[in-house]
């Protein structure tokens, strides 16, 4: 099995990912390619540079023309801008008050050109009106989808790019205390970190890896200058986003693991270890802006196969398991209940027709969930149902690696679902909802699609 290890003891952000990436192998003209499927007014330029003695890619991303900052250098070069606009304007008015008329004009007309806030954003800035406008007010998680979703990339690539900002938004929404879809991303929503994660996106999966590792994350120390004032570092969104990783700090600082480069570490890293069993194949460095005296600030990427005896067997987690019996239900409400649970996220729902007390037949709802949703699916199921009891109980569940894999058939793009177990494809099945859509929109039979996807898969393999 081939797998990836992400060594972060220098922090994480989108660029240092990105710059990773291309060390390790990942053609520069994708992504620059991809870049331009967005059509957001971005552009990247790839470089070399050393960080400590270490020579690594550094990716830069320039929207509308300015490139990108740490935040914390581009609030204090805002800060100074508008300190220095402020001084201006009171040295010019002192020296016009022999006219109060005169000064009450050219006050107007001073502070209407250099009187606007900073936009907010992640790293760097745009002047120019249209682009200050997007980042003072943000783009809704709607809009993003959108954009990414006209992007001509592959379908895995979108669903990846689309779960990284569905999880910056969960975030967001827990901290400011809203609905996901309200949401309007500030910093996180900026050009750059758009481009930071569909990049990401695209260039693992180009990668070809089967698993990704990450190591402990270095989340700096300090405060952090941003749109909401004075943070501490790691800054609330980047905590949330780190459940249950493991994170220290070091002498530095700095903030050294942004929100942004938190959400990829949280959707394509399988798991939180030390540096695998593996043979390793290459390795890439990705650099971050700053250079630290004594300490390269860079974010390491090995790509290797793993050995065969301490593979990656069938996985377990523990999961809850909520069931109610239903006698009483009108079946068409029963079948909303079920998909409604899958839409909200639970990781399976079915139905058992049962027969209860007094000969009445009715049916058995049982819901999959993960441990930390069991109780807002119980409170769906009491508010959707006509229960008085949601029984619960935790259990094992043993899962195979599983993996999306994208194949053109003469119709479209179909997804395959593929599972594994020590390296080795056990099963593999194409994705129902995309041959759905080619079926309904070419008027071809849906297993005809299917059984094309099916040969194209294994054509591939080959």
């Amino acid at each position: 099995m081939r797998i990836a290890y992400l060594d972060c003891f220098s922090g994480m952000s989108g660029d240092m990912f990105l710059g990773a990436l291309v060390d390790a192998g990942v053609s520069p003209q994708l992504l620059e390619t991809t870049v331009h499927a967005l059509n957001v007014g971005a552009e990247l330029k790839i470089s070399r540079v050393t960080r400590g003695g270490i020579a690594a890619v550094k990716v830069d991303v320039y929207a509308h023309g300015e490139k990108d900052l740490p935040r914390e250098v581009y609030w204090q070069q805002r800060m100074e801008e508008k300190r220095a606009v402020e001084d201006h304007a009171h040295e010019h008015a002192h020296a016009h008050s022999h006219s109060q008329s005169h000064e009450h004009s050219h006050s107007h007309e001073h502070s209407h050109e250099h009187g606007h806030e900073p936009a907010e954003r992640e790293h760097g800035h745009d002047h120019s009106h249209e682009h200050d406008h997007e980042h003072r007010h943000g783009r809704g998680l709607k809009e993003i989808r959108a954009i990414i979703q006209g992007a001509a990339i592959s379908a895995g690539a979108k669903a990846t790019a689309i779960r990284i900002f569905e999880a910056l938004g969960a975030t967001e929404a827990k901290i400011h205390a809203t609905e996901v879809e309200r949401v309007h991303f500030h910093e996180v929503g900026a050009v750059d970190a758009m481009v930071d994660i569909v990049c990401a996106a695209v260039g693992f999966e180009a990668l070809g890896v089967d698993h990704l590792v990450c190591s402990a994350l270095n989340v700096g120390g300090g405060t952090v200058e941003c749109a909401h004032g004075t943070l501490p570092v790691p800054a609330p969104a980047t905590l949330e986003l780190l459940k249950d990783a493991p994170v220290y700090t070091s002498d530095i600082k700095k903030e050294l693991v942004t929100p942004t480069g938190a959400a990829i570490v949280k959707t394509l890293a399988k798991r939180f270890a030390g540096f695998p069993a593996m043979r390793i194949e290459k390795a890439g460095y990705g650099a971050g802006t700053r250079d630290f005296a004594g300490h390269p600030n860079v974010v390491r990427l090995t790509i290797g196969e793993a050995q065969a005896e301490l593979s990656e067997k069938v996985a377990q987690e523990t999961i809850t398991v909520l069931e109610s019996n239903l006698d009483d239900l009108n079946p068409q409400v029963f079948g909303y209940v079920m998909d409604r649970l899958l839409q909200e996220g639970a990781l399976d729902v079915f139905g058992v027709p049962v027969q209860m007390k007094k000969g009445r037949p009715g049916m058995l709802l049982t819901v999959l969930a993960k441990s930390e949703d069991a109780d807002r699916f119980a409170a769906m199921v009491f508010a959707e149902t006509t229960t008085l009891g949601v029984r619960r109980r935790e259990e094992k569940r043993q899962t195979l690696a599983r993996k999306w894999v994208a194949v053109g058939t003469e119709w479209g793009e179909v997804r395959i679902k593929v599972a594994s177990m020590n390296g080795t494809v056990t099963n593999y099945a194409p994705e129902y909802e995309d041959c759905k859509k080619i079926a309904d929109a070419h008027q071809v039979p849906l297993k005809q699609v299917m059984q094309e996807a099916m040969l194209k898969y294994a054509s591939f393999r080959r």
